[in-house]
């Protein structure tokens, strides 16, 4: 994957674990840090960059707000998945030693993961805007006092001593990518393929069920169903799917067929190769 610019955009600070993803995904490609996820987005869709690394969900913590909502009115297509796993250090200043932290950063998704450690080290959770700049803030503010939890990637961008490794309360803890681009890809049927799509259900009695039936008969393991509000309306559901399979396949063409005929709405977002720990999760 890449194209004219070579540049791959992500949200936050360099060291971010989207950073990370797109060091192991896209190696070809620099990546360029963008400080909202509608920022790395609209990279793309301005032609700056040639695809955007955005966050979904982690296995901890569960989905990403708001991005669910970003995917289909971006206009760009899912073209990749990567898996990254999160592993968290406690990162502090040159020449700090863990006994001395009484107070560690990061963005609120890190702290609810490593609620152990802080707890048995009596150390205070301070929310920070993210796991990068969280880091930054420990490398500018000079406090021995003071940590981040952050990748191992943003300790060594900071300059930051590892106090700790490996903190996590959880680990299997992983943060699933998607990779957008302005054009689908172009993955051939057979293998392992994921299709991601959003639907809205007519306004009839058990549609959801109806609708869902179809993957059932025909034998089409569904990996993700999620339901969101748009538009600020309490009755108005979108959901968000993923399916393994190929809109080609016999079966899974079978099964979208009755699926539109249950929805008033219906976009496939993306059509692309299953990341290789997919299965292994």
């Amino acid at each position: 994957m890449g194209g004219k610019t070579g540049i791959v955009s992500f949200q936050g600070e360099p060291g971010a674990y989207s950073h990370q993803a797109c060091i192991e995904a896209v190696s070809h490609l620099k990546p360029h840090p963008m400080p909202t996820f509608e920022g790395a987005i609209d990279m793309v869709r301005a032609g700056e960059a040639d695809l955007a690394m955005i966050p979904v969900e982690n296995s901890t913590y569960g989905r990403v707000a708001d991005v669910h909502q970003l995917l289909p009115e971006s206009g760009l297509h899912i073209v990749g998945e990567h898996f990254v796993r999160v592993h968290i250090n406690l990162l502090g200043a040159p020449g700090a030693k863990l006994e001395q932290i009484r107070s560690a950063m990061s963005h609120t998704v890190l702290l609810g993961q490593c609620r152990k450690f802080l707890k048995a080290h009596g150390i205070a959770r301070v929310t920070g805007f993210d796991t990068a700049g969280a880091a930054k803030h420990v490398r500018d503010a000079g406090d021995p006092a003071l940590a981040a939890l952050a990748s191992p990637l943003a300790g060594e961008i900071y300059g930051l001593d590892v106090l700790a490794d490996g903190i996590e309360d959880n680990h299997t803890n992983r943060t699933r990518f998607l990779l957008m681009a302005p054009a689908p890809a172009h993955t051939p049927p057979g293998g392992d393929v994921v299709t991601s799509f959003i639907f809205r259900v007519r306004n009839i009695p058990a549609a959801l069920y109806k609708a869902m039936g179809g993957f059932a008969t025909n034998g089409v393991n569904m990996v993700k169903l999620e339901s969101y509000m748009v538009n600020g309306s309490f009755t108005a559901t979108q959901f968000y799917a993923d399916i393994e399979g190929h809109p080609d396949d016999p079966a899974v063409a079978r099964a979208m067929e009755e699926l539109r005929y249950f929805t008033s709405y219906l976009h496939i977002l993306g059509v692309y190769p299953a990341a290789l720990p997919r299965h292994e999760l």
